[in-house]
């Protein structure tokens, strides 16, 4: 899994999130989590419409050298934050796994999945992504 950098500015309720090395991929949320998750999608979708174009994926560059950027120097001298965003690139693949859980939990995924109108599988997925973004 890639990381970029991205930038993140705004205030409560209304954050912005450019990635540099991804430009057009965008995130927008109210907190600086749902940010950085909708930067997750705005990644993955700008990536996936990339490959499709048959055009190359540009590499992360290392923080270090993001920081020499002149656009980001400006967007940190106006108030900007780092912040890491993953990329999950959905293959299209489906993996069957084998896991071990207590049966306690396995119920209380059943009924979380069910009242959300998803499979355990679709809900496990979806807790995993957010669970990565927010430790971005």
């Amino acid at each position: 899994m890639s990381r970029y950098v991205a930038l993140i500015d705004g205030e409560p309720g209304a954050y912005g999130v450019t990635i540099p090395d991804l430009p057009g991929a965008l995130g927008m949320g109210d907190t600086v989590n749902d940010a950085i998750t909708s930067a997750m999608e705005g990644a993955r979708l700008w990536v996936e419409t990339t490959i499709e174009r048959g055009e190359p994926v540009p590499l992360a560059r290392p923080i270090e050298n993001l920081r020499n950027d002149p656009d980001v120097i400006e967007a940190l001298r106006d108030g900007a934050m780092l912040a890491s965003v993953p990329l999950i690139v959905d293959t299209g693949r489906t993996v069957r796994i084998n896991l071990s859980l207590d049966a306690g939990t396995v119920t209380a995924i059943d009924e979380a999945a069910s009242a959300r109108g998803l499979t355990r599988s679709a809900f496990l997925v979806s807790a995993a992504r957010e669970k990565i973004a927010h430790e971005a």
